[in-house]
C-alpha cells in the first residue's frame, strides 16, 4: 500500500474511521530529519498493508498538527480506533516505528 496525504478533509475517514491502524507522520519539506525517515516510512507502507501509513504536511495542515500537539518534527504517531497507542519525535529507525504499532 503506498503513503496516504492526510489533510483536514480527510483526516476522519482514513485516521479515525479506519478499521486498521495507522501510522501518522508529521513532517515539512524543508525538515532535514524528516526527509532522512521519509524513505523508512515509504518503505513500511510497502512492506505492510495491513497498516494504513499517512503523512501530515505541518504547513499545509497545522490543524491537524495542533490537534496532536505536535511541537517538534518529524513526530510518528500510531492511531488505533481513532485513539493514538504510541507516539515518537524525531528520527527512529524502522525497527523502533515497527514496534510502537503492535
Amino acid at each position: 500500500m503506498s503513503v496516504v496525504k492526510i489533510t483536514k478533509s480527510n483526516f476522519e475517514e482514513s485516521v479515525l474511521n479506519s478499521d486498521k491502524t495507522v501510522l501518522l507522520d508529521f513532517y515539512a519539506d524543508w525538515c532535514g530529519p524528516c526527509k532522512m525517515l521519509s524513505p523508512i516510512v515509504e518503505e513500511i507502507a510497502a512492506e505492510h498493508p495491513e497498516i494504513v501509513v499517512g503523512k501530515v504536511n505541518v504547513d499545509e495542515d497545522g490543524e491537524l498538527a495542533m490537534k496532536f500537539g505536535v511541537m517538534s518534527i518529524p513526530a510518528l504517531f500510531a492511531v488505533k480506533d481513532g485513539e493514538v497507542i504510541n507516539k515518537t519525535v524525531g528520527y527512529s529507525p524502522k525497527e523502533e516505528i515497527l514496534a510502537m504499532l503492535n
